[in-house]
């Protein structure tokens, strides 16, 4: 989507945000209020609508806000940034992100300077950024059991702490390895800062179009991470003498399980996530903010 066609579209502006969090609510309202005077009409996802007490014409469900707005803004964590993302990036329309929360690798819109950088962003001095997702299915013989989609990753993993599974991985129908581990971490970019940064897997660029397979606890002191091009069909297949029905996990959010003879196959969805970010918006800057990296002279 090209910026021209992005603030065509800016008009009407749908807010989402994490429900429970009174900082949240207050700054939604306050948002709303922002926008109106400024002539934009508000959207609100029905839940966050009801806690404002928005008029039932400002309602929509999640499922259905980003087709009738030309941007939707997001207040709290990562986490509701990921939940949101989802959703969408089917819907084909921009996202930005306000951090009410901890890290805020994507939610970068800072509340003490929320008007300030809102007012730039709406008169069309932003970065817009596209990041890629991830789709997960599960097979059984010749049945899909479940299906899941990521905006960071995609976890397999034993489901009993301290107990292994075995498993083969497949990358394009070619037989990489068989291994035992506590799990598999297959991430993208935008989630190498994540669980797969825990896991010890490498921090990537979110330009990148590559991800990341991370061995958790392998057996094997020579399972490293390996990093394999976005467009890679991986295949995992858990293995028949199993005696533990793994866990899948897309973001840490949505979770089902498989059980031996199960095939998980993940590979990048077609939808991509618009982000728009302040100009001022450095990927570096935020590492060193959020990672307690040393500053320089620079800084």
């Amino acid at each position: 989507m090209k910026p021209e066609a992005v603030l065509q579209r800016f008009g009407t502006i749908g807010l989402m945000g994490r429900l429970g969090a009174a900082e949240v609510l207050d700054t939604v309202a306050h948002l709303r209020e922002f926008l109106r005077l400024r002539g934009c009409r508000v959207l609100l996802e029905e839940e966050l609508a009801a806690r404002i007490g928005a008029g039932a014409e400002e309602v929509r469900s999640r499922e259905t806000i980003g087709a009738d707005c030309g941007l939707v803004i997001v207040v709290g964590g990562d986490g509701s940034m990921l939940g949101a993302a989802r959703t969408l990036a089917r819907q084909d329309v921009p996202v930005l992100g306000v951090n009410r929360g901890r890290l805020g690798f994507l939610t970068d819109i800072s509340p003490q300077h929320l008007e300030e950088q809102l007012e730039a962003v709406l008169a069309g001095h932003f970065v817009l950024e596209s990041r890629f997702l991830l789709d997960v299915l599960v097979t059984r013989g010749n049945t899909v059991v479940a299906r899941g989609d990521a905006l960071n990753d995609v976890v397999v993993t034993s489901g009993i702490s301290a107990r292994m599974i075995e498993f083969d991985l497949h990358i394009e129908d070619q037989f990489v390895y068989t291994q035992r581990s506590d799990g598999l971490i297959v991430s993208t970019p935008t989630g190498s800062t994540a669980y797969s940064l825990s896991g010890g897997g490498p921090i990537m660029h979110p330009g990148l179009d590559a991800l990341v397979l991370v061995p958790m606890f392998p057996h094997s002191l020579g399972s490293r991470p390996l990093v394999i091009h976005g467009n890679s069909h991986v295949r995992i297949l858990i293995k028949e003498h199993n005696d533990l029905h793994p866990g899948i996990t897309c973001d840490g959010q949505l979770n089902f399980s498989a059980i031996p003879g199960d095939v998980i196959r993940i590979h990048k969805k077609p939808e991509r996530l618009s982000l728009l970010h302040p100009v001022e918006h450095n990927f570096y800057a935020i590492c060193r903010a959020k990672l307690g990296w040393a500053g320089g002279l620079s800084d």
